[in-house]
């Protein structure tokens, strides 16, 4: 049977609050439309639709690929001090075998139990010791290299890049490119396509999937909006381009 050459590692549901716009029999189902062989689902800082999804791609032919987009702490997740409200960084983690599936959800549980602060955290300590079964990828414009790369400090992003290598391992950890639309994206591209070629940190083709069909984007729309308390008529809200 023929499959498409492309699997959509960075999904966000239903159980991405007020940010996934995707159900899950919905999401299978287009998967399988499109022929991809694979699928996996990334929500933010949460497993809620694991199991539901785990048992719809199965039964739709579809391997289903678990997993969960984390916040990381800048420092450790056990500083919930007033000073430090920085926006934690993403990082997208992905399921490879049982014990990945073990440590991801030790690792989400840790992060509400131990790291909750505005969100539920995770911090490199803890990535050491449960990253074995894992695979990690570099996330959106939130994750960390990103973040160095926009800061223009891409001494600082080699070693964060290296340092993530060194947690999962070698063909543990990838570059993740996007595309879409968004000026800081294609900076941040070229960016992490030189970092991989001086490294030898391989790069996946990704997009950061909130809704299925472009039919949906204006209810995304709106659910940002309620999320960032802001309305459809202010022309600095958050949308995203495609």
């Amino acid at each position: 049977m023929w499959h498409a050459n492309f699997v959509h590692l960075h999904v966000h549901t239903e159980y991405s609050l007020l940010d996934g716009a995707c159900r899950i029999s919905e999401l299978v189902d287009q998967a399988k439309k499109h022929k991809m062989p694979a699928l996996a689902i990334t929500d933010h800082g949460v497993m809620y639709g694991a199991i539901q999804f785990y048992k719809e791609a199965i039964r739709q032919g579809v391997k289903p690929i678990i997993g969960c987009e984390m916040y990381v702490a800048h420092q450790s997740r056990l500083d919930k001090s007033s000073q430090r409200k920085e926006t934690p960084h993403h990082l997208i983690l992905l399921v490879k075998n049982n014990e990945g599936y073990k440590n991801l959800i030790k690792l989400v549980t840790l992060s509400y139990l131990e790291g909750f602060y505005y969100k539920p955290r995770i911090d490199k300590e803890i990535l050491r010791e449960h990253s074995n079964g894992l695979i990690a990828l570099s996330a959106c414009l939130k994750g960390e290299i990103s973040q160095c790369i926009l800061q223009k400090n891409i001494k600082k992003a080699k070693e964060v890049a290296l340092d993530f290598l060194d947690i999962f391992g070698e063909d543990n950890f990838y570059l993740e490119l996007q595309k879409n639309g968004i000026p800081e994206q294609e900076i941040v591209n070229e960016n992490l396509i030189e970092i991989s070629q001086e490294l030898s940190i391989p790069v996946v083709a990704s997009n950061d999937i909130h809704y299925i069909n472009k039919e949906d984007a204006r209810a995304h729309e709106i659910l940002l909006c309620i999320q960032t308390a802001t309305n459809l008529s202010d022309p600095k809200r958050l949308k995203f381009a495609t």
